[in-house]
């Protein structure tokens, strides 16, 4: 069992629709052994289940609405803004569906993560599911990465392969690499808390457990 940390990382969870992959990461970090705290639940838009799911669990949240700003490095400033309010070291990306601008990344640099559900690089973007099916892959799944200045491409932290079946709609296929997402996702967000990910180029290493 992992020992709890001297001190939790405090993380902003960005968020744009259901927030299943949000919540999966409340529950494990409920328990004190758990290397993140959630300080800040972040919105592109308001209205959402994931800012439900936020106040359920007593965390504060903000919406930093897309709609507001006239380009994506006003947009993803005010996202960075909001995060250092809350005292955030670091973003996570969970069902967040607009692209971070450069500067967002200069201010978080190797401090940003997301899940992407394919095994990158296939299928980048946000079709990756209906385009594994339509492209006959036997093998797709999760890929837990660092962000960089492009989409869908930063050093790959895990991989996780979910095979497609005979007959897999979209919607089945995505439930069960959603399932590998609400798993894995949190297991990367506590080695990276606890400072076990190392990057060098786009190489990342896991230190073994102290």
């Amino acid at each position: 069992m992992a020992h709890p940390p001297e001190r939790r990382l405090p993380v902003a969870v960005l968020v744009s629709g259901s927030g299943s992959n949000l919540q999966a990461i409340i529950d494990a970090a409920d328990a004190p052994s758990y290397g993140a705290e959630i300080v800040a639940v972040i919105s592109d838009r308001p209205g959402v289940r994931a800012l439900e799911r936020a106040a359920t669990a007593g965390i504060p949240s903000e919406v930093v609405a897309w709609k507001d700003f006239d380009n994506r490095a006003a947009f993803s400033a005010a996202i960075c803004d909001a995060a250092d309010a809350y005292g955030a070291d670091a973003l996570i990306l969970a069902g967040f569906m607009r692209i971070l601008a450069p500067n967002a990344i200069a201010r978080f640099p190797n401090r940003i993560l997301n899940t992407h559900p394919a095994l990158l690089p296939a299928f980048p973007g946000a079709h990756a599911v209906p385009e594994a099916i339509a492209h006959g892959v036997k093998l797709t799944g999760v890929t837990i990465h660092f962000v960089d200045e492009e989409v869908d491409h930063g050093p790959i932290i895990r991989q996780v392969a979910v095979a497609i079946e005979s007959g897999d709609t979209e919607a089945t296929l995505q439930a069960r690499i959603q399932a590998e997402e609400h798993r894995v996702y949190p297991e990367v967000i506590d080695a990276f808390a606890r400072g076990r990910l190392e990057v060098l180029g786009r190489a990342v290493t896991w230190k073994e457990p102290v």
